[in-house]
């Protein structure tokens, strides 16, 4: 195993061996992430000149409908700064639009406009066509399982911080 070739690393850790990057979940995890997005990344940018946090505040804000950006930095795990540069960006473009909170009115709620509508519908059909093919390198039994590990990861890792471990 080379330290420059991360292909050629275990799949395991081996404890005994001391730290190996190449085998720390959270690295191998926000590696496959960013793959991940970043493979994603033309059907936004390309097509539409999004970034992604622009991407990431469309998407969620079309999939929950009216919202705060306090939800969506939440929800996306996301800084406040990048969700308050994509929402000023995407309601200058005219995608989103602000409102007063019905309840709080120091709260502005943002939901789509219907040209951000359109861009929703259009990236989400995207977006289904990319979830099919990642789906395609997995059996169904392999998408399942891999689901379940996810789950039980962000379960424990819930756990983990509601007990101050990590």
């Amino acid at each position: 195993m080379t330290k420059s070739d991360p292909k050629s690393s275990p799949a395991v850790s081996d404890p005994e061996a001391g730290f190996e990057l190449e085998t720390f979940l959270p690295f191998l995890l926000n590696r496959a992430a960013e793959v991940t997005s970043q493979a994603f990344q033309p059907a936004y940018r390309e097509g539409f000149g999004l970034t992604r946090s622009q991407w990431r505040v469309l998407a969620i804000t079309g999939h929950y409908g009216a919202i705060t950006a306090r939800d969506i930095c939440t929800i996306a795990h996301e800084e406040k700064s990048k969700i308050s540069r994509a929402v000023s960006a995407l309601t200058e473009s005219g995608h989103l639009q602000k409102a007063l909170g019905e309840t709080d009115k120091r709260t502005e709620v943002l939901s789509l406009t219907e040209k951000g509508t359109t861009l929703f519908e259009t990236l989400g059909q995207s977006a289904l066509q990319f979830d099919r093919t990642l789906r395609a390198a997995f059996t169904p039994e392999k998408e399942a399982q891999f689901r379940a590990l996810l789950s039980d990861l962000e379960a424990a890792l819930a756990e983990c911080s509601n007990q101050e471990d990590i």
